[in-house]
């Protein structure tokens, strides 16, 4: 379901409530953990639907730092890629959490950018286990994007993909007060 959409230079921004592991984009977003071989929530869901294959190839990648983001094959799922970025577990927002879930958004559009990818989708990182607060992670993933969208000049789509009505609101929210007008 679509909740909002706005156009930003030359990509559509969209906030929907879907299951991620369905989305026929060119990569879906893993909040992964630092050893990218697979957890709960969105990382579980992701390894479940790709298949034994992506823990075989995130083993080569030797894990992942908090903030940072490696990219693999998608396997099974529709998304030719997935993207694991590891989001930081929220510590009261005084050690660099901010900073940290910004850099996941900036380093996943870098290899957006990289790959030539023309759609991409993105969960809530960090909002589920590492228990960021929702809506401050909804601003900073928003923010971040519309800012970081020149590091990969070739996408057309960026979808905030949210598992809840709750957060696609927190999203749309956030994609209203920093994004443009209305897409028709």
């Amino acid at each position: 379901m679509t909740v909002l959409t706005r156009r930003i230079g030359g990509a559509e921004l969209e906030v929907i409530v879907a299951d991620i592991t369905t989305l026929g984009v060119d990569a879906i977003v893993n909040a992964a953990n630092t050893s990218l071989l697979g957890g709960g929530g969105v990382d579980g869901a992701i390894h479940r639907a790709a298949g034994p294959e992506l823990v075989a190839e995130c083993s080569m990648l030797h894990g992942c730092k908090t903030g940072d983001a490696k990219i693999t094959r998608g396997y099974r799922l529709k998304a030719a890629h997935v993207i694991h970025t590891v989001g930081p577990v929220w510590n009261g927002g005084t050690r660099g959490e901010d900073d940290l879930l910004a850099s996941c958004y900036r380093r996943s559009l870098e290899l957006c950018g990289k790959h030539k990818l023309i759609s991409v989708a993105f969960p809530a990182i960090s909002t589920g286990i590492y228990r960021f607060p929702a809506a401050r992670a909804a601003d900073i993933a928003v923010r971040t994007t519309i800012e970081g969208l020149a590091l990969a000049p070739t996408l057309a789509r960026v979808v905030f993909c949210c598992f809840s009505e709750p957060s696609a609101r927190l999203h749309a929210e956030a994609l209203s007060r920093h994004g443009g007008p209305c897409a028709d």
